[in-house]
Parts: C-alpha cells; sequence; structure tokens
C-alpha cells in the first residue's frame, strides 16, 4: 500500500532537519488516512481514527462512539420545547442522540461491564486502501497541516529557549529601514528603531543581535532582534569575560547610546578581582572586542557603588569631581567641577552627564568652581 523507504525516509528527514518529532509526522499520516477513509466510505457524524504501522505498512481503521446517558441527549423523535432549551444553563445542554457518534450507557454496559459515561468504546472497520482523488488531496492536505503545526511547535521550543541570547544569522533583505535575518528556520527581523544608526547591512551579511522576542506570525515564527538593546552589550561582554559568565563580576546598571557611547556599571563580589579589569582584558582586548562589535561605540567602563555620592563621581568619568551635594527629595545631584572639567563632565552635545543620569538614576547638575554656573542635565538636552 506504502513505499514504506520513501516514508520513513521523510520521517528522518523531517526530524533531522526540522526537529519535527517521528510521532507527530506520523500522527499526521495516521490522521489524514482516518480523513480520507470518512470522506470516502464514511457515514455522517461519524468519527473515525486510524493507526500506520511504519514497519510493516499496515493502516487499521476504528470508529470512535462516545457513552453518553440518556438524560443528556435527545432522541429521534422526542420533542424538546423551545421554552425549556432557552432556561437551560450551558452545561446542561442537551445533545441529539446520532448513532454513529453515540452509545447509550446501558448498551456500552453489555459490551464493556466498567464503561462510564464519556467514555469512547472502539470498534474496528473493514480495512480500505483505494481512495478517491479528493480524499487523497484532502489527506495531502492534512499531513501538510499537522507538519507545519509540529514545525511551529518545535521553532517556538528552539527559539523560546534562546530567547535573552545572542543569535546569528544571514541578512536576507532590507525593507523600508528594517533588516530582515534568515536564521535558518525562521525570519529574524530587526527594526530601525533597534539598530545601531550608523551601521548599513546588506544581502549576504552575517550578523549578530539579541533576542528579546518570539512571536507566532500567520507566516510563522518571527524572532525580534536588536543591537541596541542594552542587554545586547551585556551579553557582549559576558561572552568576553568568563568573570561576567561566571558571576563572580555582575553588571549593575548600563546607559547606552547605540553606536555612539556607552557608559557600564560593574561590581565584583570576589575582593581579589578587579571588576573594570576584567571587562577590559589585557592590554584593552576584551572590551576592543566589544567596540568592533558594536561599530566603534565607546565603552566607559566604572565601578558600581552602594554610596549614590560615590557611585555618580564614579559615572562622571573621565571628569574628575570636587565636591558633590545630593537632594533625596528632588533625587538630584549638583556636582562641582574645575572650570577646565566643566566641558569634559558635560561631554559633548551633553552626551556624558546624560549617560551619568541614565547609569544612575539621579538627575544630575554640573558646576564649575571658579565661575559658578550651573548646566543641569535638563537644560543641556534642550539646547541639543
Amino acid at each position: 500500500m506504502f513505499d514504506l523507504k520513501v516514508i520513513n525516509s521523510v520521517v528522518d528527514q523531517l526530524e533531522e532537519e526540522r526537529g519535527i518529532p517521528r510521532e507527530k509526522t506520523l500522527e499526521a499520516i495516521a490522521m489524514s488516512l482516518a480523513t480520507a477513509y470518512k470522506k470516502e466510505y464514511g457515514k455522517k457524524g461519524q468519527i473515525i481514527r486510524a493507526s500506520f504501522d511504519q514497519n510493516s505498512g499496515g493502516v487499521e481503521f476504528w470508529q470512535v462512539k462516545i457513552v453518553v446517558d440518556r438524560n443528556q441527549v435527545i432522541m429521534e423523535g422526542d420533542e424538546e420545547p423551545q421554552e425549556n432549551l432557552k432556561d437551560t444553563h450551558v452545561d446542561d445542554i442537551k445533545i441529539r442522540f446520532n448513532t454513529e457518534q453515540h452509545m447509550l450507557l446501558e448498551d456500552a454496559k453489555k459490551i464493556k461491564r466498567d464503561t462510564q459515561i464519556g467514555d469512547e468504546l472502539v470498534f474496528p472497520l473493514e480495512p480500505k486502501a483505494d481512495f478517491g482523488r479528493i480524499a487523497a488531496q484532502t489527506a495531502k492536505q492534512i499531513i501538510i497541516q499537522k507538519i507545519r503545526e509540529a514545525e511551529k511547535v518545535s521553532v517556538m521550543g528552539e527559539y523560546g529557549a534562546k530567547e535573552g541570547e545572542i543569535v546569528a544569522g544571514t541578512v536576507e533583505r532590507v525593507e523600508r529601514g528594517v533588516v530582515y535575518i534568515d536564521m535558518g528556520r525562521a525570519v529574524g527581523v530587526i527594526p530601525y528603531e533597534e539598530q545601531i544608526p550608523s551601521e548599513r547591512w546588506k544581502t549576504g551579511d552575517r550578523i549578530r543581535a539579541y533576542l528579546f522576542a518570539v512571536e507566532e506570525s500567520p507566516k510563522g515564527i518571527v524572532l525580534k532582534l536588536s543591537r541596541s538593546h542594552p542587554k545586547f552589550l551585556a551579553k557582549l561582554f559576558e561572552t568576553e569575560a568568563p568573570e561576567i559568565a561566571s558571576g563572580t563580576v555582575e553588571i549593575k546598571a548600563i546607559a547606552r547610546e547605540a553606536g555612539s557611547r556607552s557608559k557600564v556599571a560593574v561590581v565584583s563580589h570576589d575582593p581579589h578581582i578587579d571588576p573594570i579589569g576584567s571587562l577590559v582584558g589585557q592590554r584593552g582586548v576584551r572590551v576592543s572586542t566589544v567596540t568592533s562589535e558594536l561599530s566603534g561605540e565607546k565603552i566607559d567602563i566604572v565601578e558600581w557603588n552602594e554610596d549614590p555620592a560615590l557611585f555618580i563621581e564614579e559615572s562622571l568619568s573621565p571628569a574628575e569631581v570636587i565636591s558633590l551635594e545630593l537632594s533625596e527629595k528632588d533625587h538630584r545631584a549638583v556636582v562641582t567641577v574645575t572650570e577646565d572639567e566643566q566641558s569634559l563632565a558635560i561631554g559633548k552635545g551633553g552626551q556624558n552627564v546624560r549617560l551619568a543620569a541614565k547609569l544612575t538614576g539621579w538627575k544630575i547638575d554640573i558646576k564649575s568652581a571658579s565661575t559658578n554656573e550651573e548646566s543641569s542635565e535638563d537644560e543641556i538636552e534642550e539646547t541639543k
């Protein structure tokens, strides 16, 4: 009846290349055979199931009947007043008895003594091998549908486990500012706002990005990717620095302006390990590797501190702070620096103080010791 060699080859291929479990493919084949049988030889209301033996190629068909209580059903010829149906609760709504689909409890007990309401009784059907063209086409569609469903579940499972990690793929196309990535079994998408502004990609380029969401769409599984996400930077350092991967050094906060500059606050849980040195690496090799991946993005690495004053002072690096006043009520810090250091503390276009504010969570005002002029982060932002 079947070419077992071809079937087993297809089953193996689907399992190896698409990750679809063997039992799911065999289940799809059996379901399609049951559908084809019913379409060609079945009766209205029949529930038909099939089993396919991949070793012998044999197929068995059964008719299934559900055991019901007489009080649950409307028997043929019975009259059920409309007003009674309107007053009936949803759980009590009766079903019309169909001899092809149902069996009364008293009759079922004659076949199987311990039968309960809701049980299924199965009855073997005469094997058939000759299915019509329409039935065969229906069977084919069922197999395709079930395999797609199984593949979708497989892909969701595979990439769901990778959510929050860095993944790699090949640029398929760039359309209206959106970069589409061929990930093999799914399509990755990098929206414009998740890209590094200075980067330009073309078809065939290899690309790495942070997987922040796995979504199901009518066209399949879509992977939402980002290269501007702060966690992309964190994961890159985790790849380069074993101290972060092991948890000895922890990244406590990141403030990032993708493609331009970032500040990373780190802390060591081992007094013998320098947290900043762990990220910088010998001769700066670790931070240089991350910078190269991010198209030259400058990265300031500072030490995190529980004391907000010390942390704010660190965050304004490379500028030297003379004094600092904190206002807990406004969550604002007034930082005094020398006149020479004021422009360094503020940074080009206010970037340094802006990133320091994001990193610490405090509003920061920079004041020159000599002129007593004060520049707030908000004012700098307005004049950009």
